[in-house]
């Protein structure tokens, strides 16, 4: 049995390190080119894997070269692919910008993604499952409806858009930031945001901040919990491990507080890493992390 099903968006990333970000109709010279394994789901799905989940990911690839460097990708990390499937549409890419300071900008092409449409047979049913918001809607609720009761779904909303009353009423963890939490209730303080959204959800909240931490709200109690520091090399996909570690977590059977705690060190440590050696922010590097601390 797989722990978590994550259903999302898989893509082909193209990285440029630049010195900012170019204004209108600016052509900029830029220091260096990546090509990544990317898209939401796709990069939870890893991230859940590398904390010690049993993963299974369920999108849509085309049928060309980005699809197989994807598969490998999959393969290195353990998860299960045999539900993501070909579709004749090309396999999705982003192309993002990353700054000196370690943000970044993108840009997303779904492709193949647009072609999910949720709907999965369960052999046996998970733990959990898992998804996000850049595949289509439809899909999102068709796979909630499918989810087995006793499972559990946690959603990360990103990015930004709403919150359907039949998707949120099956929702037991949402995990959002600042702007997406601002874009679903159109609150600014952090706090009023949770609440707004813990109002939407059967379950708990949790709202990331960046280097300020995270703020979570389950059974109407508010804790905030103190971002790890950490040397920032790039927070490009910052979110994406620490919803993947958090999920991770959940399904080893800790308790929402220490999950949170948890994916807050696997975030720092990842941001902290140098890119070549993110695949190497493993459960137990994130246990040596914290011990450290």
């Amino acid at each position: 049995m797989n722990a978590i099903v994550v259903l999302g968006a898989l893509h082909h990333d193209v990285v440029v390190d630049a010195p900012r970000m170019p204004e209108l109709d600016e052509t900029l010279p830029g220091a260096r080119v990546d090509y990544r394994f990317g898209g939401k789901g796709g990069n939870q799905a890893l991230a859940a894997a590398r904390m010690g989940a049993q993963v299974a990911m369920a999108g849509r690839v085309g049928r060309d070269g980005a699809a197989e460097t994807i598969r490998a990708a999959m393969d290195e990390a353990g998860v299960e692919h045999s539900l993501v499937l070909e579709t004749d549409v090309p396999t999705g890419m982003s192309v993002a910008i990353t700054l000196p300071s370690g943000e970044y900008g993108a840009v997303i092409v779904p492709g193949a993604n647009l072609e999910n449409d949720g709907n999965i047979s369960w052999r046996e049913p998970p733990l959990a499952g898992l998804l996000q918001n850049e595949i289509p809607e439809a899909a999102n609720l068709a796979f909630a409806s499918r989810l087995p009761p006793d499972s559990l779904l946690i959603a990360n909303a990103a990015p930004a858009r709403r919150l359907p009353v039949g998707l949120a009423e099956r929702i037991d963890v949402l995990i959002v930031n600042l702007v997406e939490a601002k874009g679903l209730t159109g609150h600014n303080n952090p706090e009023t945001a949770l609440t707004a959204l813990a109002g939407m959800v059967r379950g708990a909240v949790v709202l990331t901040r960046g280097a300020k931490g995270a703020i979570l709200l389950e059974n109407g109690q508010m804790t905030h919990h103190p971002a790890i520091s950490a040397k920032v090399v790039s927070t490009h996909g910052a979110g994406d491990m620490f919803t993947g570690a958090l999920a991770a977590r959940i399904t080893a059977g800790d308790l929402l507080q220490s999950a949170v705690r948890f994916a807050q060190a696997a975030a720092g440590l990842f941001v902290s890493s140098p890119i070549s050696l993110r695949p190497r922010v493993t459960h137990a590097a994130v246990e040596a992390f914290l011990a450290r601390r």
